[in-house]
């Protein structure tokens, strides 16, 4: 995007050219066995649409103004992805039981600690110590906590229902709750106390102060921006089948897959934190994650609750043993990190230790 007065702000012709690239791919593999060449093809309208998303995320959130931006990311993306989880349970039957379980604690795993890791890392590693409001990012995180536990965790000491479920009145009550605990999140974030989740003076003395796009320009942004998270997670559906091959064929457990497409839809998300990180808005970077995690259930729980009317098969929402250890951990480390308003990179290294155990469980359970 180049500087100059609003409404001379223009957008770079791959910015354009990508999303469309990403939906180009998306058709030619949709419904289709990838061969290498459409696999390729998979690959760079990915990448492409991940690039480019990030991009025109950064041009609605300058017009709009922070924490509208991030907002604006983390909840378009988890639509999409909810819209998917719904789509693949309704048609995968008594397989996919576990879907929506394993999809979000895969991404309260990635956002609270792959992507938090990494933009306390990236971050630290070049401006040393990095500061970042502790009563946004603790509330934020106090509101994640919440919403996984009534939803992923009591079900597994619930006795309405057999085994790790829920009946259909709690199921009820957590879709309800989870989309009021959100609602009310969001309130706060962008009405009540919307300076809380600003970076800080500081920071936001040497911040550029390039001219914001014009609405027109703004609103192409917004509408590639939603064509390329469709391009991102219906290329990350289509490349599922030849990921679940690429697991089986190492021995891996099938539950690695939801893994992969989480982060492949998570991408953009984590590439915008890690840009605000190295350009020092930790509170950017902060906002993103766990914006990304509390959307993700506050917005799926609700919407399997009312899928579930009309789908049929178990729905299995109650997390194990080794994910309740991880989540306790996780729980642990982010208070401790979130406390103090301060990060360096010893706090960015616990976070991708437990990111890393993460991920290798899933691969040797």
């Amino acid at each position: 995007m180049s500087a100059g007065d609003a409404g001379t702000v223009t957008l770079p012709g791959w910015s354009i050219v990508l999303p469309a690239v990403g939906l180009v791919a998306l058709v030619a593999s949709w419904g289709r066995d990838l061969n290498a060449v459409l696999l390729v093809l998979v690959c760079v309208g990915l990448g492409g649409g991940v690039v480019a998303a990030v991009h025109h995320a950064e041009v609605v959130a300058h017009r709009v103004g922070e924490p509208f931006g991030t907002l604006i990311l983390a909840v378009a993306v988890t639509v999409i992805e909810v819209a998917l989880i719904v789509t693949l349970m309704s048609s995968g039957g008594d397989k996919a039981a576990t879907l929506a379980r394993d999809t979000v604690f895969a991404a309260v795993m990635i956002t609270c600690n792959g992507i938090v890791g990494l933009a306390l890392l990236v971050g630290s590693l070049r401006h040393r110590v990095q500061r970042f409001r502790s009563y946004a990012s603790g509330g934020a995180f106090a509101v994640t906590l919440a919403l996984i536990t009534l939803s992923l965790v009591l079900p597994g000491f619930t006795t309405s229902s057999a085994g790790p479920t829920f009946s259909g009145s709690q199921l009820a009550f957590a879709g309800v709750m989870s989309l009021v605990l959100y609602g009310v999140f969001v309130f706060v974030q962008t009405v009540r106390h919307r300076d809380y989740f600003l970076p800080d003076e500081e920071t936001a003395a040497h911040d550029d102060h390039a001219a914001a796009p014009s609405g027109r320009t703004t609103l192409t942004s917004l509408g590639l921006l939603l064509l390329c998270l469709v391009a991102v997670v219906g290329l990350a559906k289509a490349a599922s089948p030849a990921l679940e091959s690429a697991v089986e064929a190492v021995g891996a457990p099938l539950s690695l897959v939801g893994v992969l497409i989480a982060l492949l839809v998570l991408m953009p998300e984590t590439v915008a934190a890690v840009r605000a990180a190295l350009r020092d808005r930790l509170q950017v970077s902060m906002n993103l994650a766990l914006g990304s995690a509390m959307a993700s259930i506050g917005l799926t729980i609700p919407a399997i609750a009312i899928a579930s009317i009309w789908m049929s098969g178990p729905l299995v929402l109650g997390l194990g043993g080794k994910e309740l250890v991880l989540l306790a951990l996780t729980a642990a480390v982010g208070t401790l990190t979130v406390v103090s308003g301060r990060a360096t990179v010893l706090q960015g290294a616990v976070h991708l230790v437990v990111f890393s155990a993460f991920l290798f469980l899933t691969v040797t359970p």
